[in-house]
């Protein structure tokens, strides 16, 4: 029998897990899904917009390959942190070790005014509406009339898009009653959405763009002189041109709105500002707190970047959020590069002082960084988890404990298991019903605890029998 930990149970994680499952050439395999919280699924429980019901339904196909008999998924399970169990401890534990851990942090700015209140990350607010038990429970502040999110990716215009949003809107979603309330007294009435270069280096997709016009309650508002600077927005209305089919439909959507904003009946109640050329330089401070961003005009360098043209802007906002991408983060017992933001690796295979290390792989972002899309981290988990079906001929030979599970109770761990999530999902549909809703998610650690029996006075709960 092969005995494998992945440590993760987002995509990658339960997606390499699927891997390994499907191969013919080890028959007998056993895969324990370790999560640091209590809940699986990652990014798609914690990170997909509440109003992407599509997206939030790949939980039904992660879910088949997390109650295959073979998998058994532990929730409520540190690695490499103060108190939990080290790589060095599980590589004793298991013949291999896939850690599947994503890339947990923000990419700052570096610029003045950072840390003043009122500015956070993108992660931070996203974490707050899909109710991660790690996000701050004092919310952000809503009742201000105008936000900020630097950055022009998916992420950045889901935020954008739940800050427009109203409450009514959101009510058949599992948000949490906290920031449902906040979002249904919200103030805010202008969001602005700004990147440093232009539309055709924006890294959101057609549908998240299309999704903002589709806001009943928002009026899209877009500068066309902005999008006039872009190359290749003169190229994209010649026939003959060549460009990426992405970003021709990007182009033809704005050109649509600069035309004739949608949305653009007076009762609109917020106007969302798609803005380019424009590179923070800082955040301005008001009160104590952040009142504005400085950005510095920009343009087009002729080499695909761009460069600063000397002139400057600073545009209002009391709230900001920077979306300008994720980072991996060390992990301790694993070696980390620091540059790129990733574990070392060959074809999944961890490098240590320059050699594979027997047992120790990675897939995911803490492998190839924070690219793609969902469906990006299948094929990066194929190929780590071919490499661990190489190397299990010399892996099997070292002999393992039969029950790492129980090796890990010994050591203090108390694991939530399959029912235990079960219990959690029963609870969040309680708690629902009780506000007149859908299922609602429990925001907090000791409420998640407690509802899987994890909690003070309650035992954790295992696969039954």
């Amino acid at each position: 029998m092969l005995r494998v930990a992945v440590v993760g149970s987002g995509p990658s994680g339960v997606y390499t897990a699927q891997a390994l499952l499907q191969q013919s050439r080890v028959p007998d395999v056993r895969v324990d899904v370790l999560d640091r919280l209590p809940t699986p699924y990652g990014l798609v429980r914690y990170g997909v917009a509440p109003d992407h019901e599509k997206i939030k339904s790949l939980q039904s196909s992660l879910r088949a390959v997390l109650e295959d008999d073979r998998v058994t998924f532990v929730g409520h399970a540190e690695v490499g942190g103060a108190g939990g169990v080290s790589p060095a401890r599980l590589k004793e534990l298991y013949h291999a070790v896939v850690y599947c851990v994503g890339a947990a942090s923000d990419r700052p700015l570096g610029i003045p005014g950072e840390g003043l209140p009122g500015s956070f990350s993108a992660t931070e607010f996203v974490s707050w509406y899909s109710a991660h038990p790690d996000a701050s429970a004092d919310g952000f502040p809503l009742l201000t009339p105008s936000a900020l999110v630097i950055g022009v990716g998916n992420v950045a215009v889901d935020v954008a898009r739940i800050l427009a949003r109203g409450a009514g809107e959101l009510r058949g979603t599992d948000v949490p009653r906290a920031a449902l309330e906040a979002l249904g007294t919200s103030r805010v009435r202008e969001v602005h959405i700004v990147g440093r270069r232009g539309p055709s280096q924006a890294r959101f997709t057609t549908k998240e763009l299309r999704e903002l016009g589709a806001l009943p309650r928002a009026r899209i508002v877009v500068d066309g002189a902005e999008l006039a600077l872009d190359p290749a927005y003169a190229a994209a209305e010649g026939a003959g041109t060549s460009l990426p089919a992405v970003v021709r439909r990007n182009l033809d959507v704005l050109r649509g709105w600069a035309a004739d904003p949608r949305g653009a009946a007076p009762d609109r109640e917020r106007r969302i500002r798609l803005r380019f050329f424009l590179r923070p330089v800082e955040l301005l401070e008001r009160d104590g707190r952040v009142g504005g961003v400085r950005f510095a005009r920009t343009a087009p360098d002729g080499a695909g970047g761009v460069r600063d043209t000397g002139a400057y802007e600073d545009i209002e906002a009391q709230l900001v959020l920077r979306a300008v991408g994720y980072r991996g983060t060390p992990l301790p017992g694993l070696p980390f590069d620091p540059v790129l933001g990733v574990v070392p690796h060959v074809a999944g295979r961890v490098i240590r002082d320059g050699a594979a290390s027997p047992g120790e792989y990675v897939a995911g972002w803490i492998k190839r960084g924070p690219t793609g899309v969902i469906g990006s981290n299948r094929s990066c988990a194929k190929e780590t988890a071919a490499s661990l079906i190489d190397d299990a001929p010399l892996l099997v030979e070292r002999e393992v404990t039969g029950d790492p599970l129980g090796a890990l109770r010994d050591q203090g761990m108390r694991p939530v298991e399959w029912d235990g999530w079960l219990s959690i999902e029963r609870a969040e549909s309680a708690l629902g019903r009780s506000l007149g809703r859908d299922r609602v998610k429990i925001p907090d650690w000791s409420g998640l605890l407690d509802a899987a029996g994890a909690g003070p006075g309650g035992a954790p709960r295992g696969r039954q029998p």
